[in-house]
Formats: C-alpha cells, structure tokens, sequence
C-alpha cells in the first residue's frame, strides 16, 4: 500500500456533492476535486463523510464447512475469544450488553467506523478471557488486566465494499491509529485442500480452535452466510435451551440431559459433556450454550451431540 495513504473525513460544505455511498471509501479510483485535497498530500484514501454507526448490528455468522472447494479463499486461525462489534464509542457483545473496556485500550479508536472482532487472551486461556471482558470500572476491579489482551479485528462492517478492500481498510486502519492492543487477523490465501488440513493441525496442534474461511470478494452480510465457512475436526453449533430431563442412576436428582432447540428448529436432547456441576447447576432455561457432533441424521439431527459450553454474555 502506498505510505502516502492517510484517513481522513472531508469537511461538510454547502455545495452540493455528487451522491456517493456515504460508507465508500475512496481507493484512488473515485477522488475529490484536487482543490478540496491538503496541496501536500494528495494521494490519500478519504472518508466521504460521518454517518450514524448502528449501535448493535445482526454479526456474519459462520457456517460449518460442508463439500465447498476452499482453493482460493481467505484463511485465518479461529480465535478462541470473546465476540464483540465496535460500535464507535463501545465493544457491544451479540446480545446487545456493553463491555466496558478502559480507556488505554480504546485509544485513537475512531468513532466514524464500526469493527468486529473478538477481545483474546491467547489460546486455551477462554475463561479468562472473559472474566477480564467483565471487567467494568467500579472500583472493585482492577482494570489493568484489559493490558493483557487484544481486539483482534477481522471485518469492518460499515463498508460496503468487497472483503479484499475491506481487509486493506483494516490495514491502514491498524497502522495509523497506534494502538498496541488493536490487532488485524492474519489472512491465507488457501491454496487447496491440502493447504488447509496442513493448517487445521498446525492450529490445533498449537492448541487453536480450528480455522475460518472468508469467500474472495464477499460482502458482509448480517446473518449466519456460506461466506464465512468454519473448519474443526469436529462440527459446533448453537441451541437454544429449552427444558430438562430428570438424571437416572448415579444421576438422581439432578439433570439428566438438556433439550434444546437449535437454530433449524431441531429439538434434541445433550447429555453427554455435562459435569457435575453442570448437573447440579445447569444452564437456565432461555440461555444459548454450544454442543458438538460428528454428523447429521436424515432428519437433521445431530448424531452424538456432546454438550461444550454455555455462551458467554454480560
């Protein structure tokens, strides 16, 4: 990329403009009238103007890799964190709720932009992870933990513009702004399929999750999309909890199984995964909790599912 290439935001004026997408970002292909450009820099990427930034969005949602060729797309290491969109003013999880990061980690974070991505601790470390993203300044807590992790971003949701422009967006974006705890994903180019596998076990041999895939010259989408594609060696997803089955034997007394309601409305029951404690104390009915299973039946029902975790949400 050009060293030249700065963010900036245009001033408001009274003329009319030619009506432009007010997300794009111009990328030396469409520029302003060299009088509106700094004389002493005129090869720069600009910001149209601000516009309002959603305060929640639906986030792209991955689906599990079926039969999909992966020569050509995007690869990068599944991070094993905490989910969370920038917003312009705030790190907002799935559900809405705010996590209250200190003000050394969100410095030069701009608020004209929104980002998604997940606050990481490192591998295998997800509970704590997530005690330090619950973390809020009420005197109680010791903020300094937020030093210890990182945003990592993968997707900048407010542009409309294809993955790979996107990407260099982030780029820049990370160069600029100077924030040690603001980092970009590293993105692959998957070569093929062999590629891929070399990098799940390289991953989980590291202790990682698994891998994403993003589809070359994707848009964001704000649902679950076959354009981001996770790869483990086993398949996840998420359900609803919906009731519980009384335990037998060794069980007695306390839950037996949990029935769930996953997102193609299949209902089921998990029993294998659960601990003790989760037994005793199981996820409250209306909570989301992950499971993992090798298949699917004919009917759509996962074959073997095996309970993981509860999903995280302040």
């Amino acid at each position: 990329m050009d060293s030249d290439v700065e963010i900036i935001e245009t001033p408001q004026k009274e003329t009319k403009k030619t009506p432009i997408n007010s997300s794009m970002i111009f990328q030396n292909k469409v520029r302003p009238q060299e009088d509106e450009l700094p004389k002493k820099r005129r090869n720069v990427r600009v910001i149209e103007e601000k516009t309002p930034i959603p305060e929640i969005i639906p986030l792209l949602l991955a689906k599990n890799l079926k039969n999909e060729d992966p020569k050509g797309w995007w690869m990068s290491e599944k991070l094993d964190g905490v989910r969370c969109y920038w917003n312009g003013k705030n790190f907002i999880s799935r559900q809405g709720n705010i996590y209250t990061a200190p003000p050394f980690f969100i410095i030069n974070l701009l608020d004209s932009i929104s980002l998604d991505g997940e606050l990481w601790l490192g591998r295998k470390m997800f509970q704590e992870c997530v005690s330090i993203a619950r973390c809020t300044d009420n005197g109680k807590n010791d903020m300094s933990r937020w030093s210890r992790m990182k945003y990592m971003i993968f997707d900048a949701p407010f542009l409309e513009l294809p993955f790979e422009d996107r990407m260099e967006f982030m780029k820049t974006l990370t160069t600029r702004i100077k924030n040690p705890y603001i980092k970009l994903v590293e993105q692959t180019l998957c070569t093929g399929q062999s590629h891929m596998l070399e990098e799940l076990a390289k991953i989980e041999e590291m202790g990682g999750e698994g891998l994403m895939l993003r589809k070359p010259q994707s848009y964001y989408e704000n649902k679950r999309s076959s354009t981001l594609l996770k790869v483990k060696t086993f398949s996840d997803a998420e359900a609803e909890v919906i009731g519980y089955e009384e335990g037998k034997g060794k069980y007695e007394g306390q839950i037996g199984a949990l029935k769930v309601r996953n997102d193609d409305g299949k209902e089921f029951k998990i029993g294998s995964g659960l601990t003790d404690v989760d037994r005793i104390d199981p996820p409250k009915i209306g909570s989301i909790v992950t499971y993992k299973y090798q298949e699917l039946s004919k009917d759509g029902i996962p074959r073997f599912p095996t309970y993981f975790r509860k999903r995280i949400d302040i």
